[in-house]
């Protein structure tokens, strides 16, 4: 899958531009594009997309996917190269990512919906703790580093006078991009096993939950200033990670976490593993999804914006 990522890098740019940016788009649009699987045991492989290029892993990606997959059927005529049988056996789909394969788990409602979906993350750690960095505008910005799928610089946002809340997403944007390019350029970031995955993808600001039955409320910051409407399933993976590093959260327990919208994923940790040398543990995100409409983009060939724009 990092092979098939490499290849959309250097040659599908043109149609993630298309189908992401305006006018088709917007700033913060996402996608997935489904490929056949690459792993013996796979049922189907995934790449995400995003206004700034192509990305690891997408927990709200996976999420969507296997909802809107199962909703609607995986037909040879969208889907030419993936085998419907795959999909019938409903209780897990295997899902091959770049940054490694997903077990995903649909809830089913009586009616036969798939009212929630679960998935077993790959492998997640605490990568650094209590790091600080100056940020022009900031000043002395203090972050965690984790791994969830893709490296998060984690910030507490109290600190920095920040408020979670939909209308604070322009300052959100703007602390979040500066606090990722000081990191990016203050230090080197290595994933054990893969270097294709050693970058910082974004920053997760971080505070305590509008719910009181709720543990936390993340709002990540990613790609080209994307502001991510779900709590982020790679984000609250290494936010997991991070509280296990320091002894806050324990297997078996639920951690639920708040969106900017106040939309929630609840991460469980289900196993702790040793990964590459590294202390980890392996969540379990769920979370649900709907499915708003289906689209058909059209390409005029004569068009001076075919490949679309963005004005962030």
């Amino acid at each position: 899958m990092l092979e098939k990522r490499r290849y959309a890098q250097g040659h599908l740019e043109g149609l993630r531009r298309l189908l992401i940016l305006e006018p088709r788009g917007h700033a913060d649009m996402y996608g997935a594009i489904v490929t056949e699987p690459t792993s013996p045991n796979g049922d189907l492989g995934v790449l995400f997309l995003h206004n700034e290029g192509w990305s690891t892993m997408c927990g709200h990606g996976i999420i969507a996917l296997v909802t809107g997959l199962l909703e609607t059927g995986l037909r040879p005529s969208t889907f030419p190269g993936l085998d419907p049988r795959r999909l019938q056996v409903k209780e897990e789909i295997r899902i091959d990512t770049p940054a490694g394969q997903v077990l995903a788990r649909p809830e089913w409602s009586p009616s036969g919906h798939a009212a929630r979906v679960a998935f077993r993350n790959v492998p997640s750690f605490a990568y650094a703790l209590d790091e600080v960095v100056d940020v022009p505008g900031l000043g002395r910005v203090r972050y965690d580093l984790a791994f969830g799928g893709a490296f998060y610089a984690y910030v507490d946002a109290t600190e920095l006078g920040l408020d979670l809340e939909p209308q604070a997403y322009r300052s959100l944007i703007e602390a979040g991009m500066a606090i990722k390019r000081a990191v990016i350029a203050s230090r080197e970031i290595r994933h054990p096993l893969e270097p294709d995955l050693g970058f910082l993808y974004g920053t997760i600001f971080g505070g305590p939950p509008r719910d009181p039955a709720h543990q936390a409320r993340n709002v990540c910051v990613f790609a080209e200033g994307e502001v991510d409407r779900s709590p982020t399933g790679t984000g609250v993976s290494g936010r997991a990670a991070l509280e296990w590093a320091r002894g806050r959260l324990r297997q078996g327990q639920p951690f639920t976490v708040e969106s900017l919208l106040g939309t929630t994923f609840t991460v469980t940790l289900v196993e702790e593993v040793d990964f590459q040398g590294l202390p980890a543990v392996v969540p379990e995100v769920s979370g649900r999804a709907w499915i708003t409409g289906r689209h058909e983009f059209l390409l005029d060939p004569e068009d001076p914006l075919s490949e679309g724009f963005l004005l962030r």
